[in-house]
């Protein structure tokens, strides 16, 4: 949640999601038009990008140099693309693709998957685990939960009774999130064994499309949008377990009583007693438009962040503590006279004593005279920067340092 990546009928447009008052766009590209899918890795310089003039082609550039590293042309319309530290792949309607990001290489297709018009999947941000979520029916609410590292099939998670609309990871992997067409109930799963961890109630007035489902960085919250006007974000506490010295009261014995109830009750009953409601929402002024949210810390506060159609970015104020009603502090557009900000990461580099990765990322690089990144199909590059993460080997996916990679979280 450190950069927001637009597409445009001109182009592309990067943002940095560092400040709240001011909106830094790092890139802008017009080369290709119509750019339905713009994936960026993380903060490094890799953007995957498809456009509708070709919706079967991925391009994949190094946009600080201004370098296509590679592309690739598949059977069908992409219908998104999903991407880690290891892993890219590409979904089309009914076939996935595995990709090996750091020489770009194919690893697996996997064939025949139920029909997918929406191209619905979710990939792991942690590479060490790679974990791949997409729908394992067309009419029920199952998950094939995939390992993309391993390459084989980790388990199937009957999730919901009706088609699936919406799926996210964790940013550890370890849980996964899911939501159906209905869009009433919200359910967590553990990962890799599939285990129902939580279960959000959205409301049961009207079905709704939940267009995006996120959990914030520490894994503390879940936010839900749909096409309308309310922002949904749950907690993900066992209240049982959050207030152990809470005081003997009636409201603590009956809710004992009724938590031991649930042992002997049937699933779909103990099921609707453990759902909680919304510990914060966020009443937008539009509805019916498709938008994404994002929950991140900004400025050292935690934030909301929802991003619309029509090319706005509201950022929210989110109280950890209390929740309730968030409150409204920046309204930013990002369709304006494009006027680029002036990208400062090369400023921010003082003399600093470099990491361990760095130093021996700095020692493996060759002469800036041939830093040409390439693509062969021997999956071999042309020489240049190598990647400063000791499990990624010299490939076409040439970076520029450190900087361009977030800290990994343990």
């Amino acid at each position: 949640c450190s950069s927001l990546a637009i597409g445009t009928t001109t182009g592309y447009r990067l943002f940095s999601l560092s400040s709240v008052e001011q909106l830094d766009q790092v890139h802008e590209s017009n080369e290709i038009p119509d750019v339905y899918i713009v994936e960026r890795l993380f903060s490094s310089s890799l953007v995957v990008v498809v456009s509708h003039a070709k919706p079967q082609q991925m391009n994949v550039y190094h946009f600080k140099k201004g370098t296509e590293i590679c592309n690739y042309s598949y059977s069908s319309n992409i219908l998104s693309i999903r991407l880690n530290r290891q892993r890219l792949i590409v979904c089309l309607e009914e076939s996935i693709y595995i990709h090996n990001i750091k020489d770009m290489k194919l690893l697996k297709t996997i064939l025949d998957t139920p029909p997918n018009a929406t191209g619905l999947c979710a990939l792991s941000i942690n590479h060490a685990n790679s974990y791949l979520a997409y729908p394992g029916s067309a009419t029920s609410g199952e998950i094939a939960l995939y390992d993309g590292n391993t390459l084989k099939t980790a388990c199937t998670i009957p999730a919901h009774d009706g088609p699936l609309a919406a799926l996210t990871f964790n940013s550890t992997g370890s849980k996964l999130a899911s939501a159906s067409e209905k869009g009433t109930v919200i359910r967590v799963f553990s990962i890799p064994g599939g285990q129902k961890l939580y279960e959000f109630r959205r409301g049961m007035k009207r079905y709704v499309n939940i267009s995006s489902l996120v959990f914030s960085m520490d894994s503390q919250f879940l936010c839900a949008s749909s096409n309308t006007e309310t922002v949904h974000i749950f907690k993900l506490e066992h209240l049982t377990d959050s207030r152990p010295e809470e005081p003997p009261s009636w409201s603590g014995y009956m809710g004992k009583m009724f938590q031991a109830a649930t042992n002997y009750l049937p699933a779909q009953v103990s099921g609707m007693m453990n759902q909680d409601r919304a510990f914060a929402t966020v009443r937008l002024n539009i509805s019916g438009q498709r938008n994404i949210c994002a929950l991140s810390t900004i400025q050292k506060l935690p934030r909301l962040l929802v991003t619309t159609s029509d090319g706005h970015l509201y950022i929210y104020n989110l109280d950890p503590q209390d929740g309730g009603e968030c409150v409204l502090i920046k309204k930013h557009s990002l369709l304006g006279s494009g006027k680029m900000e002036e990208n400062k990461e090369n400023d921010l580099r003082p003399p600093l004593p470099q990491s361990y990765a760095a130093t021996v990322a700095r020692q493996s690089t060759v002469p800036s005279t041939s830093t040409m990144p390439g693509y062969s199909e021997d999956g071999g590059a042309l020489r240049g920067e190598v990647i400063p993460e000791h499990e990624f080997a010299t490939g076409p996916v040439c970076l520029d340092d450190e900087n361009e990679f977030p800290p990994v979280s343990i």
